[in-house]
């Protein structure tokens, strides 16, 4: 009868936890786009989305965020071709080809830049890859091509981490078949295990993404923050989310809801990513 009692309880606080993330979902959902549609449906979606020209606090002010939509994208593309190969094939070496006294160190340090604050990763590029771009590619060295180097960098640790649980969450029997059949150590991990766990793979992928294109606070020191579409791979860049946080602080009226638009775009863009993998993982599955 307790036990029973006991089961009921726990049943309605988890029921009562999973409410408070739904309905923080539908809250965030609702402030976001009551305060930014208007505007967009004011200013109209093509000048809003494909303007040029960024300037809220002029006269004749222009609200066009073209050139941050398309820093967003070439930063967090970047960040993606860094990231995700140098992320995943990490996670298999640490499950199939990493010594154990190595991974004893490699794992803390890992779980280590998961930890570390964003805005350290940011002071970290600024010493150090805002100064060698400037001396490679001239220009202040604060351009597209650190911001991405930097992303790419920031994402591992998500990447790698579900990556590897992933992989170690194939069971033995796939490596030990593919081996019983005469393949190499290599080929078994590579042509078997791997593809077996692409389902996580793929999630990690998603959760890396994800955070390349919400970051905000390291991506502000190294990009440069110029609201114009970039000419070259030293140009500076913009990215919705830095365009929102230079400029909430001081933002009013037709302004500070240009601001909340942007997030209703970055909120969109983002469900769009997810939707896209979401389908193909759904997929892989299937076949």
């Amino acid at each position: 009868m307790q036990r029973n009692s006991t089961e009921t309880i726990m049943k309605y606080v988890f029921m009562f936890c999973a409410m408070i993330s739904i309905i923080a979902i539908i809250l965030i959902f609702y402030f976001i786009f009551e305060g930014g549609v208007p505007f967009i449906i004011e200013e109209g979606l093509g000048n809003f989305l494909l303007g040029q020209v960024w300037r809220p606090r002029a006269t004749n002010a222009q609200f066009g965020i073209f050139p941050m939509i398309v820093g967003s994208v070439i930063v967090t593309f970047g960040a993606i071709l860094i990231g995700v190969p140098i992320g995943i094939l990490t996670a298999v070496f640490m499950a199939y080809f990493c010594p154990k006294p190595l991974y004893r160190w490699l794992k803390p340090a890992i779980n280590l830049m998961a930890a570390i604050p964003s805005i350290v990763y940011g002071f970290f590029a600024l010493q150090i890859f805002v100064p060698f771009f400037r001396n490679i590619m001239g220009g202040s060295g604060m351009n597209m091509v650190t911001a991405s180097l930097l992303l790419g960098i920031m994402i591992l640790p998500t990447i790698i981490g579900m990556s590897e649980a992933s992989i170690r969450a194939v069971p033995a029997s796939y490596y030990q078949a593919s081996m019983g059949l005469g393949a190499t150590h290599e080929r078994s991990v590579m042509n078997v295990v791997v593809p077996a766990a692409k389902s996580g793979i793929l999630s990690s992928v998603i959760l890396g993404i994800g955070r390349a294109i919400g970051e905000t606070m390291a991506v502000i020191l190294v990009t440069g923050n110029q609201p114009a579409l970039p000419t070259g791979l030293n140009s500076g860049v913009r990215t919705l989310t830095t365009n929102i946080v230079l400029e909430m602080a001081y933002a009013s009226g037709r302004h500070r809801e240009s601001l909340i638009a942007t997030a209703v775009v970055l909120f969109v863009f983002i469900l769009i990513i997810n939707t896209i993998f979401m389908v193909i993982k759904s997929k892989g599955k299937d076949s």
